[in-house]
């Protein structure tokens, strides 16, 4: 029998009888190995006839192939290599034990030789294809495995605590650099707009304003006394699932909403106009200006309507009430709201303010109520854009407009008024540019003077800030913070006129003349002389004046001249470019500092 008969012979009796390894060798397997694969595993790469046919030829092309190099192998170690290699294919599948004698044989030949060199060839050749190959190959032992994982978690910890430790020294370089920004900022002094912040409250209750402008306002409404009372309107709301109480001791007509299971602004009472959605700090101003029954009364800037309804409830819809809006499209909610409300005694107007003493007449009305356009600062828990969206320049803006809606309403109020004459000014800010500079320009620019508010809360507004000094009697003024009652931040005065004729002679201050440059249209006689001005106020005054006389020392009246020079400052370019200048001539001159001590120790 050659050869080929006895490995034909030999493959018959495998596929009959596959070998099962001893367990010796199975415990050398699963030694170097590591885990052997699982019997579902083994089955799925065999699970196709076709393919399984394909890997038996080509495996006995290489076992020619190895015959031809191991001509010398006997017949034994050929039956080892085949019956090794399709043991380890059919394994799992049959639990038959092959011949005592070849087991025998291959026992003492793996003891002697380990793997034979053809085998080795095998495996190496066929590794790409057999998972049981790539499975021996990638096989390593548990303390390797250990090792590595020990290995890797130290390099693991060392990164995170170097990457902890940059990211701490970058975050101590940040805070130093802030500081010297803050310190640096503090020392110099800049032409740029500043927010009275510090110099009106202290630091403890400046922290509790700007945290009570954070959050929103109680929703709060108004009863409009012309269709129901109170009363009757609260305990129909209750009945509705709103939850409320009244607003306040100071007011008889003010509702506070805590929640509520319906929309506040859609019930049928809103609609039949029983009530109106208002801020609390909205009725202060009507409080004051206390409007009577039968009088002319003008509410300069009206809509939406929340003042006017309230100042006609209160005239009981008699009299004659001009609501003025100078917004077209604001008109549309404010005559909506008279409708709703009921309000019957209105006029609705669409004029500049500032154009209404041509239009209704001077000296024809007994109470007038300015409600002003602001850069509203007092009202940033709803609009939040104020804080970063206001300027020196719209602040100034501001000041100008509000300058010249006073006067306008001053000259409209009749001074003879047997019930009135009154002119009641407030906003919805917290500047005193806008406040009690206003109200002291007035003072000096017609004859009124102010009178209590009627209320009986609220702060009383400054006399001083700053380099200004304002007269003592706008302690009358009041303010309001939301931070102390719980309101939006709103500024009331109240101003009674004492005389319809205008002043002539206007008193001098070259502060105020700085001010009152801004006034285009308000020019001011200058009467001090140079000598006898301070060394400050001739600085100031030569800043507002231009041709000033050199004969006898006396400063020309600004009457001559064209308009007031208004003071220019540098663009923010150059503000922002002169302060990086100077924080880094600060950072180089401590790196030199540092350079030194460094040596100094070495």
């Amino acid at each position: 029998m050659g050869p080929a008969t006895a490995l034909a012979k030999k493959k018959g009796q495998k596929s009959q009888k596959p070998l099962e390894q001893p367990k010796k060798k199975q415990k050398k397997d699963l030694f170097i190995a590591g885990k052997r694969p699982k019997k579902s595993e083994v089955f799925d790469t065999f699970d196709s006839p076709i393919e399984e046919v394909e890997e038996e030829q080509e495996q006995e092309q290489l076992f020619d192939v190895a015959k031809k190099k191991k001509g010398s192998k006997s017949k034994k170690n050929i039956k080892q290599l085949k019956g090794k290699f399709f043991a380890d294919k059919d394994e799992d599948s049959s639990e038959e034990v092959d011949d005592d004698e070849d087991d025998k044989v291959e026992e003492e030949e793996e003891e002697e030789h380990g793997e034979s060199g053809s085998g080795s060839e095998l495996f190496s050749e066929d590794d790409d294809d057999d998972p049981l190959a790539v499975d021996f190959l990638q096989g390593g032992s548990d303390e390797d495995e250990e090792e590595d994982s020990e290995s890797d978690s130290d390099e693991s910890e060392a990164d995170i605590v170097e990457k902890a430790r940059a990211i701490d020294d970058e975050r101590a370089r940040q805070e130093k650099e802030a500081e010297e920004e803050m310190q640096l900022n503090i020392k110099e002094e800049s032409d740029e707009f500043r927010l009275p912040t510090n110099e009106m409250f202290p630091v403890v209750e400046l922290k509790e304003l700007i945290e009570a402008f954070e959050q929103p306002r109680p929703i709060s409404l108004r009863t409009n006394t012309l269709k129901t009372r109170r009363r009757d309107l609260a305990g129909v709301l209750l009945n509705r699932g709103v939850n409320l109480d009244p607003l306040n001791k100071w007011s008889k007509v003010g509702l506070v909403v805590y929640d509520s299971q319906v929309p506040i602004g859609a019930t049928p009472e809103y609609m039949a106009g029983f009530y109106m959605l208002q801020s609390a700090s909205s009725f202060l101003p009507v409080m004051a200006l206390s409007p009577q029954e039968k009088e002319r009364i003008v509410d300069m800037a009206a809509a939406p309507g929340g003042k006017t309804t309230y100042i006609a409830a209160l005239m009981k819809n008699s009299g004659l009430l001009y609501a003025n809006e100078m917004k077209a499209p604001r008109l549309k909610s404010l005559t909506a709201n008279l409708h709703r409300m009921g309000v019957t005694n209105t006029i609705v107007c669409n004029y500049d303010g500032r154009e209404l003493p041509k239009v209704l007449g001077q000296n024809t009305v007994d109470r007038v109520l300015l409600d002003a356009p602001c850069s509203g600062t007092g009202v940033i828990s709803k609009d939040e854009s104020v804080k970063n969206s206001k300027s020196l320049e719209d602040i100034e803006k501001c000041v100008i407009l509000q300058k010249q809606l006073i006067l306008a309403a001053i000259d409209m109020v009749d001074a003879n008024s047997k019930s009135g004459g009154y002119i009641v000014y407030s906003t919805c800010s917290i500047m005193i540019p806008e406040n009690e500079a206003v109200i002291d320009y007035a003072l000096k620019r017609r004859n009124v003077k102010l009178v209590p508010c009627g209320l009986d809360f609220g702060r009383p507004g400054f006399v001083r800030f700053r380099e200004h000094r304002f007269h003592p009697s706008l302690e009358k003024t009041r303010r309001f913070y939301p931070h102390v009652h719980n309101l939006d931040g709103f500024f009331v005065a109240k101003l009674k006129k004492m005389s319809n004729a205008k002043p002539t002679s206007v008193p001098s201050d070259p502060i105020e003349s700085v001010e009152q440059a801004l006034e285009p249209n308000e020019i001011k006689s200058k009467n001090k002389t140079v000598e006898n001005l301070p060394k400050k106020e001739v600085s100031k005054a030569k800043k507002v004046l231009t041709n000033s006389g050199a004969a006898n020392g006396n400063v020309e009246s600004p009457s001559k001249t064209k308009k007031g020079t208004k003071r220019k400052f540098p663009p923010r370019e150059e503000i922002s470019k002169a302060r990086e200048n100077k924080r880094e001539a600060l950072r180089e001159k401590k790196r030199m500092a540092t350079g030194k001590k460094s040596g100094k120790s070495g």
